[in-house]
């Protein structure tokens, strides 16, 4: 057998463009001299001062407090206790803040000014999860760049995103954040994404440094229950959740964020073998590690250490370079480098790069560079945007059933019942994590779907999704079992051509701390649904939801399905394109949906069990359910179009010997009668291997649009970094052997060929 041994540290997944200011060595240079002349004339306490961040939600113009905490945050400030500070917007705060320090700070060191820039700040951009349903690179780096020049714009330099976890787990709250399952479509969202923040100039105004979260596997805590512990094997830690990590390094990311759980026994932000030994040796990153909100201080709720005392010790050990809010660090670092508990060289490397952030954002040419009142008049909310925005949130919608092409809805003549207490919603489509976002400037589906005016429309709520208070802070009550406003519903139904029902979860029921135990509709909108359907079968479901949800009685009996996730400012209009054939949809599910909350964590890119498939009729032993088939409702990669494609002529020339690549090749054709586009998915299977692979993984994928009757050969390259994997030392393998390709439009393409290694 052959075998080819690679360092885990010498394999690039992906080939990046690396920024253009960073690959001038003598700019970086000069950059590595000023930290260290700065860090030479630095004490210890203004050291570890770099190393503290405060969270700051108040208005920092008008009366400051004079006693508690925040005063005491102020007075750090002033005397270069602080590197950064979080929650703090709009360039008046921010100037105060920064002037404090500057103006008032021994060193006049800048600060950094983070904040949850996800998917927009003021202009919203759809979740996360609904963007990478686009599988549009190039869509989902303008969503970042708009993000970043709206954010800029509001004195913002440093952004908490793009979260990079792997789930594999709808019922955790924060797979709306992330881009879904699978590896190699999460590495290339988490490049585009980055290279949209940071773009080629860190230091333009129009640019915010990023942060590649949460390192490592927090989407696999157990039970999809928030802040969970994970525990997986290492082939699952090196194959599925490195990869994103590993991306965002080779993008330039600037900073990377702890996770809140445990893996292995031992908390993420005190873990040396993920912050040291993988990330900052083996990876070479040059950036700096932030915790997340107090998980410094959560290692002592952990069992891990007894007091925040021994979790500042162990957070640095372990190369944790930023505190967020755990207050650990500026309380007991000096002291414990005093007391010879932590070599001081640990804090120098923790401030260089830090410090090496805030001179390529050219903080210390400017501290206020991002300060501009007028700029910020003139940018957020600025109608630029919103033409990218509706693209992007078009782009993200999957059609999921489309059953006697019921869609696209005919344009006048029609009488339509529109049905959902989220069909005149202008909050909830902002969804999750859009902390800059003002309230109620959301599209809603009734307003866009109101611009074809030549049907008649009958707007009826139905029900609440959830009831009382909806607040990102407080728990929600989805316990509604009001049904009072059934009667209205179902006599608009009676009357209507056509009814549209919005239903879903609210936008503030996926996120941090929203896990969920069920994944069906919240509240009664299923029986809602079920009496509607009784006297009008002519349903055009049209889902609002931050994660995959299990619908098996809608998939059997609502002719039209529509997964429209919260796509953001402009969400109405984009559904309503959709609806109406404007736009022919063409998202791809980038998150399996499970036909019950029982096959959960269920994804495609399984490996086989030693017993795969019923033996023979009636006999028990396999792996299966009793109640329940083992395939999912609808599978990764999938997708409808208002149109239909034809793959043949699946061609695999192995040149591998010559050149170490695979060319693969496919014809696609439009088969139907519109425009439309479709990704063409590329999945592989290693046959055998000295540790298990996947039945399928995805290894390319390129988007194509033709014409009614157009057909296209699309051509892929499999190399080194397609067909390897990393054993369960870390070391990656290209083994001698068996491998079949697939080619289609979803995961479970069955248009397939083969070649030998």
């Amino acid at each position: 057998m052959r075998l080819i041994l690679l360092g885990f540290v010498g394999i690039l997944f992906f080939s990046c463009q690396q920024n253009p200011s960073l690959n001038n060595k003598t700019e970086e240079l000069k950059i590595d001299q000023k930290v260290e002349e700065l860090l030479s004339k630095m004490t210890l306490q203004e050291k570890i001062g770099q190393m503290n961040q405060y969270s700051g939600f108040m208005d920092f113009t008008g009366p400051q407090p004079d006693k508690g905490r925040t005063a005491k945050k102020l007075e750090h400030i002033k005397s270069g206790m602080v590197g950064s500070m979080l929650n703090v917007h709009g360039v008046k705060n921010v100037r105060a803040v920064q002037k404090m320090a500057v103006e008032e700070s021994r060193l006049g060191i800048p600060l950094l000014f983070g904040f949850d820039v996800v998917h927009g700040y003021k202009t919203i951009s759809p979740i996360p999860l609904a963007e990478a349903a686009s599988w549009d690179l190039e869509a989902m780096k303008r969503s970042a760049e708009i993000a970043a020049e709206e954010a800029s714009a509001a004195g913002i330099n440093w952004t908490f995103a793009p979260m990079v976890d792997i789930s594999r787990d709808a019922r955790w709250g924060r797979a709306m954040e992330g881009a879904g399952e699978d590896p190699y479509l999460g590495s290339q969202i988490a490049k585009a994404r980055i290279n949209g923040f940071q773009g080629d100039d860190l230091s333009s105004l129009n640019t915010i440094a990023a942060t590649a979260k949460h390192f490592a596997a927090y989407g696999f805590a157990e039970a999809g229950r928030e802040y969970n512990t994970v525990d997986i094997g290492t082939s699952t830690l090196y194959n599925v959740v490195f990869p994103p990590f590993r991306a965002a390094v080779d993008a330039d990311v600037k900073s990377f964020m702890n996770a809140f759980n445990v893996l292995n026994g031992v908390p993420a932000t005190g873990d040396e073998f993920l912050l040291r030994e993988i990330l900052k040796e083996k990876w070479d990153f040059e950036g700096f590690v932030v915790s997340d909100w107090d998980s410094v201080g959560e290692m002592v709720a952990h069992g891990f250490v007894k007091d925040g005392r021994e979790a500042a010790k162990q957070a640095v050990i372990a190369g944790s370079d930023m505190d967020m809010e755990s207050y650990h660090y500026i309380e007991e670092l000096k002291t414990l480098v005093e007391d010879g508990e932590i070599d001081e060289k640990l804090i120098d490397d923790a401030v260089r790069r830090i410090l090496k952030v805030k001179y390529e954002l050219g903080l210390f040419d400017d501290p206020y560079k991002y300060c501009s009142v007028e700029r910020q008049k003139e940018t957020l909310y600025n109608t630029k945007f919103r033409d990218d925005v509706l693209e992007m949130a078009k782009k993200s919608i999957v059609l999921l059933k489309n059953e006697n092409d019921l869609l696209p809805l005919e344009t006048s003549g029609q009488n339509i019942a529109v049905i959902g207490a989220l069909a005149d919603d202008k909050t909830s489509p902002l969804g999750s994590w859009r902390l800059g976002a003002d309230e109620g400037t959301a599209i809603t589906v009734l307003e866009g779907l109101k611009k074809y005016d030549k049907n008649n429309y009958t707007y009826s709520k139905g029900a609440d999704v959830v009831t009382g208070e909806v607040s990102f802070t407080r728990e929600l009550n989805v316990n509604n079992i009001d049904k009072s406003g059934f009667a209205r519903a179902i006599s608009a139904a009676k009357s209507a051509n056509v009814v549209i029902m919005v239903l879903g979860e609210h936008g503030l029921q996926s996120g941090e701390a929203r896990s969920r135990t069920r994944l069906d509709l919240p509240g009664v909108q299923q029986e809602l649904l079920e009496e509607v359907y009784k006297v009008n079968k002519n349903i055009v479901l049209v889902l609002q939801n931050g994660r995959p949800l299990a619908l098996p009685w809608a998939d059997e009996h609502i002719p039209a399905i529509v997964e429209a996730w919260h796509l953001g400012t402009e969400s109405g209009n984009a559904i309503a394109k959709v609806l109406y054939g404007a736009y022919n949809p063409s998202g791809k599910l980038p998150m399996t949906f499970p036909r019950h909350v029982g096959q959960v964590p269920i994804y495609y890119n399984q490996k086989s069990t030693g017993r795969p498939k019923l033996p023979s009729p009636g006999e028990v032993f396999w792996s299966h359910y009793t109640d329940e088939k083992n395939s999912p409702l609808y599978p990764f990669g999938y997708g409808l179009s208002y149109t239909t494609f034809s793959f043949e002529d699946l061609k695999v020339k192995n040149t591998y010997t010559e050149d170490n690549t695979v060319l693969i090749s496919v014809k696609v054709t439009n088969t139907g009668k519109r425009k439309g586009k479709t990704t063409v998915q590329l999945y592989i299977q290693d046959e055998f291997a000295s540790v298990t692979r996947p039945l399928k993984e995805l290894k390319s994928f390129e988007q194509v649009e033709l014409e009614a009757g157009e057909n296209r050969i699309i051509n892929f390259k499999l190399k080194d970094e397609h067909l390897g994997f990393y054993n369960t030392k870390g070391e990656f393998l290209v083994e001698k052997g068996s491998f079949n390709v697939f080619v289609g439009e979803d995961s479970q393409a069955d248009l397939s060929n083969s070649f030998e290694l």
